[in-house]
Parts: C-alpha cells; structure tokens; sequence
C-alpha cells in the first residue's frame, strides 16, 4: 500500500514515514517543489496532507483529483473547512494524537475506500457505515447546546433522524444587541445528501453573525431571501423549509418569517396555544422570493414550540386537522418540557419514515 506525506517539514515528515514503514505502508515523502512531486502523488493509494491547503497544491501539481486525501490535524476542522476538504478529495481527518493500531486501522480502510479491489467490494457496507457515523459525529458537533439560555429565555431541541444522517436540522446564537435568532430547517429528501445541505446552513448562519443587516434584526424575511440566493448560486437541487425568529430581549418580541415551513410554529401561553401562521416559499427553489414578517409579544412563561412535518407521520391521529389539534393540545399542556411534549405525542424511539424535530423557546416565568 503506497502511502505519500505532503510535508515541507523534513523532521516531522521523516519521523511520520519512519512510523508509516513499521506499520508495513510503503511510505515515500512527496515535497512540493521536487521533479519527483506529482510522480509521488500519483502513485500513491492515499495521499497523507496537514491542511485543505496542502490537498489543494497536491491536486494542481496532477493535474485532477488524484487517490484520495487523509488529513491529519491538531484538531478536528470546524463545519466550514471539513466542507472545503471533502470537495478536495479529503476522505478521512485524524484529529490529535493516535497510536499506531488505530491509525493502521484508518489508513487501510482509507485504501479500501478508493482501490477496487474484492475486499473493497466485500467491505462496502461495512464502509459505508463507518462513513455515516463520522457524518453523524460531525452533524452533531454542529447543533447548538440544549438547553442553552440568553437573559431570561431558555431553549432546547430534540432530533431524531430517520437515517443515522438527518435533514432536519436548529440553531440558535445571539446576534447584534440584545437579540438571538433561532430556526429550525427540514432539507428535501433523506440521507447523506440532505445532510450536507446542513453544513451549508450552518455556514450561512455564521456568516450571519459577522454581517448581518442591522434591518435583519427586525425583518428575518431578509435573512431567508438571503439564504435563498446562496443556495441557487450552488445548484446543488435541493429546497429547504425554514421558520426562524429573532427575539428581542429588551422588548420581549419575536420577529418571525416562514419558508414553507409546516407544521406552523405554535405560542403557547398559560395553558393555551395557537399556531404562528405567516407564509412563503421554501428557500432554494426560486428567485425574487418575498416573505411575510410577523411578530408577536412574549409574556413571562410564554413558548414557541416548532416541530419538522417527520412529527405528523409519527402521530397515530386520523387525518390532518386532528393531528394539528392535537399538536396545539400538547404544546398548551406541555410547554416548555420538551421531554414531556416527545413523549405526549407517543413519538416512538429510534429511526421512523421522516426526521422528526422540535424545537421549544420558553421565556422564564
């Protein structure tokens, strides 16, 4: 198994390959700059990198993307840059420190992954689940803390997805003065394609962060406009549906927008609850999209409860209309518990037909 170690570090980089040829990898060091640089790189099954950066140079010097990638990092990369290695070619990161079984380990799944051979074959699924749960491990690190509070408001969320990969997805951060945003988004489909598409909201919404309108505080219609475009720039053929709301500590209001979001959000208070209805068009499907803004005021123990659609399939009430009876009947009761709410709807445990999500924003009492 031939293994190339991009390095400009000479010590570094020979003690790697010194460990790489005890393991039984034929390890050669690939450096930038020598006649020998792409000849390294093309012959190797997997190609040893420290940085996005360094995957990019080894694809330019062949030419094409060549083996594959495996990154090894101090750290684990945040959202943004394990998107950019995965369209370099990266396939695996190893984060930190690993003894030499775990990382033999790595390296020959690495080769199995992208040499066809019949172990390879014989392997996939075993693969393609290893492959899912690190997905899995990434979109977790990507959720908000919950329960997470800012001033005197308190919010948590729940996700169960379908498949080990989930296309719905929340966040909440705070934002300019004295607000916070919060949404919760369900990407069309199911699975690892649907999944990235998080990666991508996640991306967007810190951005967001950095520069946002001042309007935007006020208007999250222009957020979801915003958010729209980037998706249509990337014709990836995926649509999502968002609500989001930004809250107003000082006033006590939310400012809210919906992007074909259903079921609607519910405001419950003092044991009783109504749904949130405000329209428009899910983001990513097409241009010049305007959405209504509406508000609302937050009273001590109020509640915001959002569910993604995966809900209604999981309830066992016939037809629509009951169903959203009985949303309205639970958040009412329930709010803001939101393990009380999971289990009085009867949401059975593990994968169902649909992502299944709710979100709760409770202003303490």
């Amino acid at each position: 198994m031939a293994i190339a170690v991009m390095g400009d570090d000479a010590e570094s980089t020979s003690s790697l390959i010194l460990r790489l040829s005890r393991l039984g990898f034929n390890a050669v060091h690939a450096k930038r700059g020598s006649g020998a640089f792409a000849k390294a790189l093309e012959a190797a099954d997997v190609i040893l990198c420290n940085s996005v950066e360094q995957a990019v140079l080894g694809t330019e010097a062949v030419g094409r993307l060549p083996g594959a990638f495996m990154m090894l990092s101090d750290q684990l990369p945040d959202a943004e840059e394990m998107l950019l290695a995965m369209r370099q070619g990266v396939i695996d990161v190893v984060a930190g420190p690993m003894d030499d079984e775990v990382l033999g380990a790595r390296l020959r799944a690495a080769v199995n992954r992208v040499k066809p051979t019949d172990l390879r074959i014989a392997g996939q699924l075993d693969t393609l689940e290893r492959d899912q749960r690190a997905g899995q491990y990434v979109q977790l690190r990507m959720l908000p803390p919950s329960p997470w509070e800012f001033g005197r408001y308190r919010l948590a969320h729940r996700v169960q997805p379908s498949m080990m990969l989930s296309g719905d997805f929340v966040d909440y951060f705070g934002i300019g003065d004295g607000h916070f945003v919060f949404y919760i988004a369900d990407v069309s489909g199911h699975g690892a394609s649907s999944a990235f598409i998080t990666v991508i909201l996640k991306n967007f919404f810190r951005r967001l962060r950095r520069e946002h309108h001042p309007s935007m505080l006020h208007n999250p219609g222009e957020i979801l406009a915003a958010l729209n475009q980037e998706l249509l720039d990337q014709s990836l053929g995926k649509h999502v549906t968002v609500f989001i709301g930004v809250v107003d500590v000082q006033a006590d209001t939310v400012a809210f927008a919906n992007a074909g979001h259903f079921p609607h959000p519910i405001h419950a208070r003092s044991g009783r609850a109504n749904y949130l209805e405000t329209h428009g068009k899910p983001v990513g499907l097409f241009d010049d999209v305007e959405y209504d803004i509406a508000t609302a005021s937050l009273e001590p123990g109020d509640s915001l409860v959002s569910f993604s659609d995966g809900v209604l399939d999981a309830m066992h009430e016939d037809g629509l209309a009951a169903k959203e009876e009985r949303l309205v009947d639970c958040a009412a009761a329930k709010a803001p518990n939101i393990a009380g709410i999971w289990a009085d709807i009867d949401i059975p445990e593990g994968p169902g037909l649909d992502d299944i999500t709710c979100l709760v924003v409770e202003r303490e009492a």
